[in-house]
């Protein structure tokens, strides 16, 4: 028994010296004396997606006043149904055209006194597709919507309605992007002057109006062009609007608003007159 208990005592000491000779073993040794089996796996978060700031600002939203963080929202906001109808802006167009409503109402409830009937009017009259189309196709919504090879074809760039639609989903995008703030901001810096527009002169016959709905309805929008002579005290103010690349109409006045109000009187003119010869 005492030869079975000293043999005992001699194998650990043995396995011990072992053990302790292999940790001063090279590095080298080491790893080839012993598996270590595969490496642990580890585990990392993707990438961050970069922020809006590494994105340089598209003309589109230069001219807007807004860039988007989230470029989804901006492709969205572009894409024609009939490119996708199940990718579509529609429902961004829904949310801005409710957006658009709330500032104007907001911003008009907090600038006038006017009566409820007064205050729908002006309302009406600017977040109307007929006031909506020159103001996307001036911020170039036109060069920047996403169409398909037929919608192409058949002009959809200069199409009223896409144009307005398309500047109402962007309105809805902003909205979701930035908060209610910056689609307020982006609608008051360029709906204000037009709602002023309207509000000072509400018992004058608005011929720009009336000359934009009369072009909606043959898928044409009026393009304004003015030039001024004289000092500045008596300046005269020329000024001309076409549609479809055609000059219709042309008008003078002391003001470039007088001037353009005068060519799109004139131009409603002819159109009717064209109207009844037909």
């Amino acid at each position: 028994a005492s030869v079975r208990r000293a043999w005992a005592m001699a194998e650990r000491s043995s396995r011990l010296w072992r053990r302790l000779g292999s940790c001063f073993r090279p590095r080298g040794d080491r790893r080839a004396a012993r598996s270590l089996g595969p490496a642990p796996a580890t585990f990392s978060s993707p990438a961050p997606e970069p922020p809006a700031a590494m994105f340089p600002a598209t003309p589109l939203e230069r001219a807007l006043g807004h860039v988007f963080s989230d470029r989804a929202l901006l492709h969205e906001a572009l894409t024609h149904r009939s490119v996708d109808p199940r990718l579509s802006n529609e429902r961004l167009e829904f949310l801005g055209d409710s957006v658009l409503g709330f500032v104007v109402t907001n911003h008009l409830f907090a600038i006038t006194g006017g009566r409820e009937g007064e205050m729908t009017k002006v309302r009406l009259s600017v977040v109307s597709q007929a006031a909506q189309a020159p103001l996307a196709e001036g911020l170039g919504v036109g060069e920047a919507v996403l169409l398909d090879a037929g919608e192409e074809e058949t002009g959809g760039r200069r199409k009223p309605s896409i144009l307005a639609n398309t500047l109402e989903a962007l309105l809805g995008a902003v909205y979701l992007d930035g908060g209610l703030a910056a689609a307020e901001r982006v609608i008051l810096a360029h709906w204000a002057p037009l709602i002023a527009e309207r509000l000072n002169a509400p018992g004058e016959e608005d011929h720009k109006t009336r000359l934009q709905e009369v072009l909606a309805r043959r898928g044409l929008v009026p393009a304004y062009a003015f030039q001024a002579e004289g000092p500045d005290h008596a300046r005269t103010y020329f000024a001309t609007v076409s549609g479809g690349g055609r000059v219709l109409g042309s008008g003078t006045g002391t003001s470039k608003k007088t001037a353009e109000q005068a060519a799109a009187a004139r131009a409603l003119d002819v159109l009717a007159a064209a109207a009844a010869d037909a």
